[in-house]
């Protein structure tokens, strides 16, 4: 019985650890964008999403799959993003080498130059105008995926967008960027 009992501990854990790394091939580059815009540094993004992920594997059993992992994982991105920012206490320099793809030199400046204006301007919003309009728009994710994130209700959500919006395209117009 206890080589059996062993045996079975042992096909679990692989079980698991294979199951988990599926998850993390399939959801660590949104959960890395999402960190990123937040965080605004790539090398603090790339600790943090790992931090992430290792959260999220040793709190595996409490997963309800009943929602979607990605609901899940992005909850604690988020929360580990805000320890990370905490513990800063400092405003988040912008990193310059976010990675783009685009077909010529002119076309990269360009995108590298809106998204500087773009990451700028969203690391002077605060943290929940910040977040609701990383998970809108640059995850798509509906307003209830939003509201199951980020714990609050699809209302607030609403209204987080829309001043999030404002104040956006207020700091834009005061960049010289939008008009």
């Amino acid at each position: 019985m206890s080589e059996k009992g062993t045996k079975s501990v042992v096909q679990f854990s692989e079980s698991r650890v294979a199951t988990f790394e599926n998850l993390v091939v399939q959801h660590e580059k949104p959960i890395f964008n999402i960190v990123y815009r937040i965080v605004g540094e790539r090398e603090a993004a790339m600790d943090v999403t790992q931090s992430t992920f290792l959260k999220a594997y040793k709190n595996f059993d409490s997963y309800r799959p009943s929602f979607k992992f990605f609901s899940w994982v992005c909850k604690i991105a988020i929360n580990e993003s805000i320890n990370y920012l905490s513990s800063r206490r400092r405003t988040v320099s912008l990193a310059d080498d976010y990675p783009q793809t685009h077909s010529s030199p002119e076309d990269d400046f360009r995108a590298s130059e809106t998204d500087s204006h773009l990451q700028r301007a969203l690391l002077k919003l605060t943290f929940d105008y910040r977040v609701a309009l990383i998970l809108r728009h640059f995850l798509d994710l509906s307003y209830s995926e939003m509201s199951r994130v980020l714990n609050v209700p699809e209302k607030t959500v609403k209204s987080r967008l829309f001043t999030g919006r404002q104040l956006l395209r207020e700091i834009l117009v005061g960049q010289g960027y939008a008009r």
